[in-house]
């Protein structure tokens, strides 16, 4: 019997039973549908956790961390980070460029509006190029002078002094022109707060007023009042300039921020408080900040979560995919039991069939052709209910509004790659292959004369 024969009768059987037919399919469908949906949940998630640390850095950076405040136990000497560390980074293998981070905290003010303890942060050229500038250019990196740029959540730390309220406390964000003027920058806050309290020295004269600054803001770091990123809520500048002003400004006393030896004296040189390392390729960041490790020092990246959070996600794929598959094993059970009284009902049919000499696989490819028929129209139809839900879960506000919720992250919850929709359009149909398995074999079992006298 040729291929197409089998295919027309095969078509033409499942028409004879319209309703159960449809009732057969509708359970593939549900069973598609649960599998996709489900699955795509899991995959949305995974992907939207991905992007989210993405944004937190690269894949390839180690932050790495020093306790600059704690003395070590035993007197040991404590293990800062220092130039001379910073360059021993640079020369192990598989690095491509450090990037030391100096943090100091001052008081800003322009006009009526002042913001304390503000992070200003000195960086290499390195780290500077990586931040995105919505507004303005990146500061001078040549050494020459302090210029700022604004993280852009930084305006909301300022307030008028006079009148009162903060940015969290109106809503408003203050009236502070960051392009059009510069900023007075105070670096000994110690020194404002005690001659604001009234506070004498060491000698018993009265504290005076540290000297202002005043600084050329070059830029704003891109996003909006409300975008949150890793440069957000600090303020930036070249780190070689940070270090000429500091060292001008304190001459030989004690740097805020800067630890002090047992004498509580300043050591002779910078130490930092963290660091980014670059690594030339996400396979060798492992060992890199192993060896960080080693030295005495607190490494971390996010590769170390990502590979947390694929071990997560596959678990989580997995109990999704699970409780689907429940659903399409029920429907594999329902196609078995329609072939099964498709069987019943025409054993007469199969008997004159094998009186005139059809070769048994053509009886049993029948049967299969049907089965797998409902498993592929069930796929396809659950494929397409399936597409209709995910656009429906991605714009429901409910949902937007939990995603929100959950660190800010923003996205579609729901995701179905194209090999997704293909593995489960042929998971389907082999689901109904195998299901229609059986019948099939005990159709070519029924003997032809039984069948016959069969009503």
């Amino acid at each position: 019997m040729r291929f197409l024969d089998l295919l027309v009768m095969s078509i033409n059987n499942l028409r004879r039973r319209k309703l159960r037919t449809a009732l057969t399919v509708l359970g593939v469908i549900v069973g598609t549908a649960s599998i996709v949906v489900m699955m795509s949940l899991g995959i949305g998630m995974s992907e939207m956790q991905m992007e989210l640390m993405e944004s937190y850095g690269s894949m390839t950076a180690i932050n790495v961390y020093c306790d600059t405040y704690s003395q070590p136990e035993g007197g040991q000497d404590p293990v800062y980070m220092t130039d001379e560390i910073i360059e021993q980074f640079r020369q192990m293998e598989y690095v491509d460029g450090v990037s030391p981070l100096l943090n100091v905290s001052v008081m800003m003010r322009q006009g009526q509006y002042t913001a304390s303890y503000v992070n200003l942060v000195g960086v290499t050229e390195d780290y500077m190029e990586q931040i995105p500038v919505g507004e303005g250019r990146h500061p001078k990196m040549d050494g020459s002078e302090v210029e700022l740029l604004f993280g852009n959540m930084v305006l909301q730390n300022f307030s008028n002094g006079k009148r009162g309220g903060s940015y969290y406390e109106t809503g408003e964000l203050p009236d502070v022109d960051l392009m059009g003027k510069p900023i007075f920058v105070i670096y000994d806050m110690d020194a404002y707060y005690q001659s604001m309290n009234g506070g004498t020295g060491t000698d018993g004269t009265a504290v005076k007023a540290p000297k202002k600054y005043l600084v050329p803001v070059a830029g704003i770091v891109e996003g909006g009042e409300n975008d949150y990123n890793q440069y957000s809520w600090e303020v930036y500048t070249d780190l070689e300039a940070l270090k000429t002003q500091l060292k001008k400004i304190f001459k030989k006393g004690v740097i805020p921020g800067q630890p002090t030896n047992k004498k509580g004296k300043p050591y002779p040189y910078f130490i930092y408080s963290n660091a980014v390392v670059y690594v030339d390729s996400i396979d060798h960041v492992k060992e890199v900040q192993t060896a960080i490790s080693d030295m005495g020092f607190q490494a971390s990246s996010n590769s170390e979560w990502m590979e947390q959070n694929k071990k997560q996600s596959q678990m989580t794929q997995m109990v999704l995919g699970g409780i689907g598959a429940v659903s399409l094993f029920v429907a594999a059970i329902g196609i078995a039991n329609t072939m099964m009284m498709s069987i019943y009902e025409r054993t007469k049919e199969i008997g004159v069939m094998k009186v005139l000499g059809c070769d048994m696989g053509n009886i049993r490819n029948m049967f299969l052709m049907e089965s797998g028929f409902i498993g592929l129209m069930g796929g396809v139809i659950g494929l397409i209910l399936s597409y209709s839900l995910s656009y429906l879960m991605n714009h429901l506000p409910a949902v937007t509004q939990m995603m929100m919720g959950m660190g800010g992250m923003d996205g579609s919850i729901s995701r179905i790659p194209p090999w997704l929709a293909a593995a489960a359009l042929v998971f389907a149909v082999v689901v109904g292959m195998v299901a229609g398995f059986f019948p099939a074999v005990k159709a070519m079992k029924l003997s032809a004369l039984s069948a016959i006298r069969n009503e």
